[in-house]
């Protein structure tokens, strides 16, 4: 055999391989690949075995169906209160349409991440600086649906945007931080006022209680030492008018009774007298000595007449 059958034997061998290597495609999972024949779009792969005609169709594309996380750069944006503020954030974005992905747009990766930020720029020129930090979700919300709509030519539907970092200047933050430092002194001012008042109050309110508790038990204390001395009158004078009673009843009814009370009478009404003078200077005397048995009748017939 001659060498130069051999290696045309061997070329067109390997040619063969060469041409069955280029026509067998195996499509990995999550991915389509876009064929074109003759320079013209043929059809879509999805994942699998695949068989195209060697030297006539090409894969011109191949294309990620998994959700993509794409970090879009800081940029430089002026809220309503002509504040410069720079702001990050993440675009989420899947591809639903290969075919329109690959023929609809260059780079759809960079056609969304350049559409973000012109939104975001756009959005954020409508707030002010102390709102921006409020409405993180709607201007997430905001970008979502504005590149959604953009991108929906594409094939790519954007399923989620997220702001990152909103990073205003030095000077911004220096007096927000002493704003932020005036107002957490007013809450502890306003704090610390309301404890002392409430403080005072409950103070004032258990002094009341108290002076009510004192008066309350002064009060009975008072009722009960005038009930007390009401029962004390009450019982010395039946124990003085049951005493007199007994006496008056001794003397009427023991001879020689009213003789010795008249006795005991005068020797009083002489006494007493005798007090007097000894008192002063000054001796009183009745006008009429007979007045002393006038007298002593008079009690005589007081002590008879008492039951």
């Amino acid at each position: 055999m001659e060498p130069g059958f051999v290696i045309t034997m061997m070329v067109l061998a390997l040619l063969v391989i060469v041409t069955l290597f280029k026509g067998i495609r195996i499509v990995p999972q999550k991915q389509a690949w876009i064929v074109e024949r003759l320079g013209k779009y043929h059809e879509t792969l999805n994942a699998g075995l695949h068989l195209l005609i060697p030297y006539i169709d090409k894969v011109a594309y191949r294309i990620g169906l998994k959700e993509v996380a794409l970090d879009v750069p800081p940029q430089q944006c002026v809220t309503r209160d002509n504040i410069t503020v720079e702001i990050d954030g993440i675009l989420y974005l899947q591809v639903i349409d290969p075919v329109r992905a690959s023929y609809g747009i260059a780079n759809y990766v960079f056609a969304c991440s350049q559409l973000a930020q012109t939104t975001l720029r756009s959005e954020v020129g409508k707030l002010e600086l102390d709102r921006t930090f409020e409405e993180r979700a709607s201007i997430n919300a905001a970008i979502c649906s504005e590149v959604d709509k953009a991108s929906d030519p594409w094939g790519v539907k954007i399923t989620r945007y997220e702001i990152k970092t909103i990073t205003p200047p030095p000077s911004v933050l220096d007096a927000m931080e002493k704003q932020m430092r005036a107002e957490r002194e007013k809450r502890a001012a306003i704090a610390e006022s309301e404890g002392e008042r409430q403080s005072k109050i409950n103070r004032a309110d258990g002094d009341k209680q108290e002076k009510i508790a004192w008066s309350e038990g002064e009060k009975t204390r008072r009722i009960n030492e005038a009930e007390g001395r009401a029962q004390e009158i009450l019982l010395v004078a039946e124990a003085t008018a049951n005493g007199i009673r007994q006496i008056a009843n001794a003397i009427a009814n023991t001879p020689g009774g009213m003789e010795a009370m008249n006795l005991k009478v005068a020797e009083q009404y002489i006494g007493e007298f005798g007090k007097i003078a000894k008192a002063g200077n000054t001796m009183i005397l009745p006008t009429d000595l007979a007045n002393v048995a006038g007298f002593i009748k008079a009690a005589t017939s007081v002590v008879k007449s008492v039951p």
